[in-house]
């Protein structure tokens, strides 16, 4: 069969157009089973990569999202796709999704393995230990998002999780309630946090946890040595704004 620009190929040429060069049931077959393996795979990749980049998207729904594309996208623009063929691998997707789904809510383990679970990243202002490395997060990508929620140093914080859909919960301390704690403001990339001047024996916060304790003699229970000082008023604790 000719292909587009060779001398023969023929235009709306139907048996090409909707079945392609083979158009035994063996290949339509084949198609579901790709479609259905790839589906699977997809799945587990996407359980594998974390929730940062999924937004607000469930991991089955990107998946779905990325599946329609893929197979709506080339029968678009190449001539060689069969348009029953794209027709068959959308409809095995669409069903594969409704069968999840049902198997989903039926079955609490399926649904958990498929859209995770929450993960608690810190309680009473401090990082719980491992869990950002759980949740495939580094330290600035959580102060990144505490800070849209008026977070200036982690004494505000009382519970911070990370939801299945990949967004934060944060649950802050009544005013009556904060404590000095880690300053996240300015953003550490601008300005680091002051070091502790040698023989303070006040409060300082782990660079690392957030943990807060008296003096800096000794190393914080997570096992890093970098104190800052705590604080309630970070921007005190800031350089000074240019003069205008």
């Amino acid at each position: 069969m000719s292909a587009p620009g060779d001398p023969g190929f023929q235009a709306f040429d139907w048996p090409r157009l909707l079945l392609g060069p083979d158009p035994s049931a063996g290949l339509l077959l084949e198609l579901v089973f790709r479609t259905g393996v790839l589906f699977v795979w997809l799945l587990l990749l996407l359980r594998m990569t974390g929730k940062r980049g999924l937004a607000q998207l469930s991991p089955l729904e990107f998946a779905i999202v990325i599946g329609l594309g893929s197979a709506a996208g080339d029968p678009m623009l190449y001539a060689d796709v069969p348009l029953l063929q794209a027709l068959l691998v959308l409809t095995v997707v669409v069903g594969l999704q409704r069968a999840v789904s049902r198997l989903m809510t039926r079955h609490r383990g399926l649904e958990t393995f498929v859209d995770g679970y929450p993960v608690e990243l810190m309680r009473g202002g401090v990082i719980v230990g491992g869990r950002l490395h759980e949740a495939r997060l580094s330290q600035e990508d959580l102060f990144e998002r505490l800070r849209p929620e008026g977070v200036e140093h982690l004494g505000q914080v009382r519970r911070v999780y990370l939801e299945q859909g990949g967004h934060l919960s944060v649950f802050l301390l009544p005013e009556a309630e904060v404590r000095p704690g880690l300053p996240i403001v300015p953003p550490w990339d601008l300005q680091p946090p002051p070091a502790v001047p040698a023989g303070y024996t006040g409060l300082v916060a782990c660079r690392r946890c957030g943990r807060v304790r008296q003096g800096a003699a000794d190393p914080c229970v997570c096992g890093h040595r970098n104190w800052t000082l705590a604080t309630t008023d970070p921007w005190a604790l800031a350089e000074p704004d240019p003069a205008p």
